[in-house]
Order: structure tokens, then sequence, then C-alpha cells
């Protein structure tokens, strides 16, 4: 029954946004109507957000087996999923244990301290689970202590991490309706602090004047597809047709592919933003219920896409600023003796674009183009230095977005000093 709803419930992020908008409508007494509508409506949305996630996702391990071909480099890949399904192997229990009682702490903490946030990113709270148990098993630590040190540090993670961006969170949304909830907020905050020194004058990416006959530039869709047409255009073209043809696009020809791929990858941002808006109006009024009832004034933190539809320019901006710098630190880091980190494409789209519109929100163009750059650097610097402390759970894949690293690096590193 633990397994099931840990595993099943707690570990479905649908499921778990569900539970608590359920919790949320029941806790204000809304009609049986309302109650089954609201619930079915946020999981609605969440899902279709996953799948516009898993749409892009799908395009981006094309776009990285043609880099990873035309360059012909190798390195490690970070990808939270992959590396935190090789850590269930021998740490699950630890995990599953760290996550629960984690949760439970978040609920706490925000009842008694004045950070009122209620972490809703599911996985995001199952990855940093996994990355603190091996990381306290690899300093030597086992049982209780293991799991209660683990939980206490992600229960006290899940209300500090929205609270250090909600004055810039705020900003971008005009409200304070809901917070970020994603374990790349050391990068967001740079981006937004680096927009703000920088970004005095700059105008919102939002605010782009382009001639009248390219008035279709405004649709940010259109944008983005034809942005990465281009992109994988040049791609496929330094891939070359055989390859493109015989091990990426089985069979089809390389040109249509590629402008398929960045369509399909324009289409996945569409229904990221469709799940978005939905999730946000369905969460945000049941939620109340728990802010009434269970932690007075709570707020909602939710996933990194949700800031997408208030910047939908600053995304793409984002996005390839971050992936500029991932690139360069590829190449720069072997001088550095540091080992090779391959740009993980899904890190740097919703990382980057994420710190996209945090810069573009205190310092516009600017602060989107240079605080996105500064947020790719990190990303790529982190996991090269956090795999030093992972005990060799891989040496192929790595956790890549900004908080696992900063937490990891020092956390492993107090392990290293008491052991």
């Amino acid at each position: 029954m633990l397994t099931f709803i840990i595993n099943d419930v707690l570990g479905t992020p649908a499921i778990l946004v569900g539970l608590f908008s359920l919790i949320g409508l029941l806790l204000q007494k809304k009609s049986f109507s309302d109650t089954i509508s609201g619930t079915l409506k946020t999981i609605m949305g969440f899902l279709i957000l996953i799948a516009g996630a898993g749409v892009i996702a799908t395009t981006l391990t094309s776009f990285s087996e043609l880099f990873v071909h035309s360059f012909n480099i190798q390195g490690i890949v970070p990808n939270n999923d992959v590396v935190s399904a090789i850590a269930q192997k021998n740490f699950g229990t630890s995990t599953a244990m760290i996550m629960i009682l984690g949760m439970l702490f978040n609920i706490l903490f925000a009842r008694i301290t004045p950070l009122k946030y209620i972490f809703l990113t599911g996985h995001h709270t199952l990855y940093m689970a996994a990355m603190l148990a091996v990381i306290l098993t690899t300093g030597g630590m086992s049982g209780f202590p293991l799991i209660l040190t683990g939980a206490l540090i992600l229960g006290a993670l899940m209300v500090i991490s929205p609270a250090m961006l909600q004055p810039f969170t705020r900003k971008i949304t005009g409200s304070d309706d809901f917070a970020l909830g994603h374990f790349g907020s050391t990068g967001y905050f740079c981006a937004a602090l680096v927009g703000k020194l920088i970004g005095k004058g700059s105008r919102s990416t939002e605010e782009f004047k382009v001639p009248k006959h390219l008035k279709f530039l405004h649709d940010s869709s259109i944008a983005i597809a034809l942005t990465m047409t281009i992109l994988f255009i040049v791609l496929v073209l330094i891939a070359g047709k055989e390859f493109t043809e015989t091990q990426v696009s089985g069979g089809q020809n390389y040109i249509i592919f590629a402008i398929i791929q960045a369509i399909t990858f324009a289409a996945g941002v569409y229904i990221i933003l469709a799940g978005v808006r939905m999730v946000i109006a369905e969460i945000v009024p049941a939620f109340k219920g728990i802010a009434d009832k269970v932690v007075k004034d709570a707020k909602p933190a939710l996933d990194c896409p949700t800031v997408f539809p208030f910047a939908p320019n600053a995304v793409i901006i984002g996005f390839l600023s971050s992936f500029c710098a991932g690139l360069i630190c590829m190449f720069f880091f072997p001088m550095l003796g540091l080992s090779i980190i391959v740009p993980g494409l899904v890190p740097h789209f919703f990382c980057g674009a994420t710190a996209g519109v945090y810069g573009n929100a205190t310092g516009g163009r600017r602060g989107a183009i240079v605080g996105a750059f500064v947020n790719g650097l990190i990303i790529s610097f982190l996991p090269a230095i956090l795999l030093s402390v992972l005990g060799g759970l891989s040496n192929s894949t790595t956790f890549g977005d900004a908080d696992f690293g900063v937490v990891g690096i020092i956390l492993g590193k107090l392990m290293s000093a008491f052991h």
C-alpha cells in the first residue's frame, strides 16, 4: 500500500496536483459538481502540460542525436529523469521515505514560518529526494538519521526555493496568486539579478516592433516554429542526408524531417501554454481552501512552464541563449580539466526559457539574453562539479538543474569533511 501511495499517487505529478485541488475544494465546501469539475480540470490541464513537454522532449532528442553526431562529441549529458531512475535501483527505499517525510515537512514549515508555499512539482520533489539519498549514503549515513536529514533538507528547500523567487514571480505575473516551484531557482534568481544590473532602459522581449509584412512574427508560435526550422535545417545539413535518414528520421526525407520536427516543437510549446492556463485557472481558486484551513495564506508553487505565457518571446530567446552558453562550456571544459558536459536540450529549454522570462522581467531584452546565458553557464559548471560527490552513480549522466548542483555540492563537501 505504501509503495502504491509513493510511486503511483504521489509520484504522478498530475494526480498530486489534482489531489491538492480536491482537498482545497472540499475544505471550501464546494458543491459536488464544482468539486468534481475543478479536480478533473486541474488534472486535465496538468496532463496537457505534460503532453506538450513530451512533444518537446521528443523533438529535442532528435536534435541532440543530430548535434552529437555533427560535432562528434561524447560526454556527460545531464538528465534528471535518467539519473533519478538509476538512483532508484540502489537507493529506492531511502528516496521514497525522504520524499514522503519531506512533503510533510514542507507543510509544517509553511505553517510555522513566514514562507507560505506548498511545493506541487512532484517529479522535482522525487529527483531531489533521490539526489539527497545518494549523497547522504555516499557520505556514510544510513537508516533513520539519513531519512530525517534528507527530509528536513527537502522540506526546507520546498519553501525556500519559491520564496527567493517570489518578488520576481510577482513582477512577471502581476499577482501574488501562485509561486514557482522548480529546483532551477538559483539559475532564475541569478538571471533576474543580472537583468536588474544590466537591463536599465532595455525594452521587454514582448515589445518587438516588426514591419507590417512581418506581422505574423507577433505570434510567438510562428516565431518559434521559424527559429527552430532554421536550427534544424542547419543541423541536418551538417549531419548529412544519409545519417539523418538512416539513424534519426526513419527514412523520411531529411529536409522534410527538419521542418516537421521544428513545427512539432512549436506545437509542443503551444500545448504547454494551453495546459498552464487551464491549471492556473483551476488550482489558484481551489487552493484557497488549503490557504484558509491548513496553512494560512499558502500559495501553490507550480512547475516552471507556468510563467511561459507571460513572456513567450523570452521563452525562445532564453532557450537559445542558455544553449549557446552550454556550447561554449562544452568546448572549453577540457582545457579546465573538467568533464565534458554535453548541453542537454531539455534542461536548456525549460531552465533557459524560464531564466529568460525572469531576466526579461527585471532587465528587458538584455536581461533575457544575458540572464539566460548566465543560467546556461550555471547548469554547465555545476553538473561537472557535482559528479565528484555522487559516488560514481553514473559515468554518462547527472542531475542538470541549478539547485541540484548547489545543494548537492555543498552537502557532498560537508559530508566528506565530517566523514
